[in-house]
């Protein structure tokens, strides 16, 4: 499997884009699982795996920052505020969850 990056033209680690095509798609950990599997060709290491998922979390906590932003400019395309609350939980959520902190471990010790 290859990921191409059309939006930022390659910038961002390739487990920054797995990580928000997961958030985008609203992936479950099985659907993570296999995503990481087609990508690795085989178990993914853990660090990787750990990598992927703290990603997950800066994807939504960088969404809810532009959506703060589109809420201060008064866009009013769309209703920003619950745009960025949503996103802000999400993150929350998935910060605060029991493997989140050994996900963090993986990287660290990689």
């Amino acid at each position: 499997m290859v990921v191409i990056d059309y939006e930022y033209s390659g910038n961002n680690d390739p487990m920054w884009d797995l990580g928000d095509l997961s958030v985008e798609g609203e992936f479950g950990p099985e659907q993570d699982a296999a995503l990481l599997f087609a990508y690795f060709g085989g178990e993914p290491p853990a660090h990787e795996v750990g990598r992927m998922v703290a990603y997950k979390a800066m994807c939504d906590l960088l969404w809810t920052l532009w959506g703060v932003i589109q809420f201060a400019n008064n866009n009013p395309a769309d209703d920003f505020w619950a745009y960025a609350v949503g996103r802000f939980r999400r993150c929350q959520s998935l910060m605060a969850s029991p493997g989140y902190s050994g996900h963090l471990q993986c990287i660290t010790t990689g």
